[in-house]
């Protein structure tokens, strides 16, 4: 077992919130005090600072994920108020991710400003009584916060401009996303002075063994346009209703939001969503196609499930990830190929009781791959799994795409034949009840985005 071993190193508690982590519960250190935190391979999260009631820096985790390699990063998209710094246990003391000093930082470039910039911040930067930054707000929400905290904290913590019209992100953001040397216990350390592991050692760099964003992404060009026929669409929602409308085929109740976070897709995202739609990552080495089905109509916590009008498909190369813009009354799934079984990315695009995008992984109709969904909105949010469960699956719960592929089995079933219930054993051993829909409309937290842009990515082995 691998633990978050977690320092504070103020004179006064912290309360941080735990996201995919201690139970999703918060939890707050005493003063120079520190908590340990189990956190097995294969499970995400974030690690979030809470500073006068509004979250702040935060280190985002992914234990043993792809090639087996830890990934984490420290984050300010969602604001700031202290210092924090991680690290792999065993990595040299200068070897660190995140500004040791960025209040300091901060402060120092907040007195230097001149008045008419200061006046610009006004709302975002906010001052103690002797006029220094005791917190920023989210430089993801507003620009010219982004570009103030560029001047003194670029290239050290994730800040992001993504969400900002067509840019592409910015370089020095997407190599916060570099997955460390296998898979460790994780150091995090909080301070309102300096919060390197090693306070007496200079920073020397990001402690990495590759960077997970070095891949290509494909142009809007590539993406192609299939008119789809639009009939019986009720758009009809609970109020106060989480999750996305309709899951598959089944009604539902609403579903809890996720809580996990995945530290690859919040890098991916942020440098390249654009606008309403996804993003679509293609995680496997040969070229893949994604079909996206609107759902025939949807109902109160219920939808009929379109198999055979896709609205548009899109070609992605190996590695590669692409923005898929779609309507904001899109309501469906994306898949691999046209054919199932197959592994199922539900979505909307904007749900109508609050505005935002809602997602999940589902199973139910079949699986031929591992996929994720994660939020664009510097939230850190994701759930879904990336191991391969087709690989070793007892031959009972094995079925066949008509192309011959080698995949899981439907687990509720269709035109086809009943669902199997081997498939159903096997994909619960494998995954639990919390990471996709296997069976049944209810249980499996969703993934939701302000700015209705969600990102999905698919494993093929």
């Amino acid at each position: 077992m691998h633990y978050l071993r977690i320092h504070n190193r103020s004179n006064h508690p912290q309360t941080f919130q735990c996201h995919g982590y201690n139970g999703n519960k918060d939890l707050t250190i005493n003063a120079n005090g520190q908590a340990n935190i189990e956190a097995p391979d294969g499970t995400s999260g974030a690690i979030i600072a809470v500073h006068e009631g509004a979250i702040g820096e935060q280190c985002g985790i992914t234990k043993s994920g792809w090639q087996g390699n830890d990934t984490i990063d420290i984050s300010n998209i969602c604001g700031a108020g202290g210092n924090m710094t991680c690290q792999q246990v065993g990595d040299p003391a200068g070897k660190f991710k995140g500004h040791e000093t960025f209040m300091q930082a901060c402060n120092t470039a907040w007195h230097k400003l001149p008045q008419a910039k200061k006046d610009q911040l006004k709302g975002h930067v906010f001052l103690d009584v002797k006029g220094n930054v005791k917190r920023i707000g989210a430089p993801k929400d507003f620009q010219p916060l982004e570009q103030f905290v560029r001047t003194f904290a670029n290239g050290r913590t994730y800040i992001g401009v993504g969400a900002w019209g067509p840019s592409q992100g910015n370089p020095e953001d997407n190599k916060q996303s570099a997955a460390g040397k296998g898979s460790k216990d994780i150091l995090i350390i909080y301070s309102d002075g300096n919060a390197a592991p090693d306070p007496s050692k200079p920073f020397t760099g990001q402690s990495l063994a590759f960077n997970l964003m070095a891949i290509p992404s494909a142009g809007k060009d590539e993406v192609s346009s299939i008119k789809a026929e639009e009939g019986g669409k009720t758009g009809a929602e609970e109020a106060g209703k989480p999750a996305a409308d309709g899951h598959a085929v089944v009604a539902e109740a609403a579903k809890p939001e996720a809580q996990i976070t995945n530290t690859v897709h919040l890098m991916a995202v942020a440098a390249a969503a654009s606008g309403p739609g996804i993003l679509l990552t293609n995680k496997s080495a040969k070229n893949n196609t994604y079909f996206f089905y609107d759902n025939y109509w949807n109902g109160n916590g219920e939808a009929g499930a379109n198999f055979d009008h896709p609205l548009k498909h899109v070609a992605v190369g190996p590695n590669q990830t692409t923005y898929v813009p779609l309507p904001l009354s899109f309501k469906g799934r994306v898949q691999r190929g046209d054919q199932i079984p197959a592994t199922w990315g539900e979505f909307q695009v904007k749900a109508s009781n609050d505005g935002r995008a809602h997602g999940d992984i589902s199973l139910e109709q079949g699986c031929d791959g591992a996929a994720t969904v994660a939020a664009t909105d510097g939230t850190n949010v994701s759930n879904g799994f990336t191991q391969d469960i087709v690989k070793g699956a007892p031959a009972a719960a094995l079925g066949k795409k008509p192309n011959g592929e080698k995949v899981l089995a439907s687990t509720e079933g269709n035109w086809n034949g009943p669902g199997n219930n081997a498939a159903v054993d096997w994909e619960y051993k494998q995954l639990g009840h919390g990471k996709a829909y296997i069976k049944g409309g209810t249980g499996v937290p969703d993934v939701a985005s302000r700015n209705n842009c969600l990102h999905f990515t698919f494993y093929v082995v």
